[in-house]
């Protein structure tokens, strides 16, 4: 669980990345858990853009990633969102 703190700090970092993964109408499929579990583990801090043809809304997409790869949910805005996961074998944001 992040403090507002921390919270925070990653909104900073996040502000200036662009979207890893685009999700669309297909919805949140095993692949895309475990790319997004992967890129969590490779940079920590991953940005997800939820296309417009997608079922579920940004905060749905957002809760139910963050639940399927243990990761917290930074922010949502608009149709993006950011999702933090520290990395077990090489942490390289060290948080307030």
């Amino acid at each position: 669980m992040l403090t507002s703190k921390q919270r925070s700090y990653l909104r900073k970092l996040a502000n200036s990345e662009s979207a890893l993964f685009q999700i669309g109408k297909g919805g949140i499929s095993d692949s895309v858990v475990k790319q997004i579990e992967e890129a969590l583990e490779a940079r920590e801090l991953i940005k997800v853009h939820l296309l417009d043809n997608s079922d579920l809304s940004p905060k749905e997409a957002c809760d139910a990633l963050a639940q399927e790869t243990g990761a917290d949910s930074v922010q949502v805005v608009g149709s993006k969102f950011v999702l933090y996961k520290k990395s077990g074998e090489n942490p390289r944001i060290q948080l307030p």
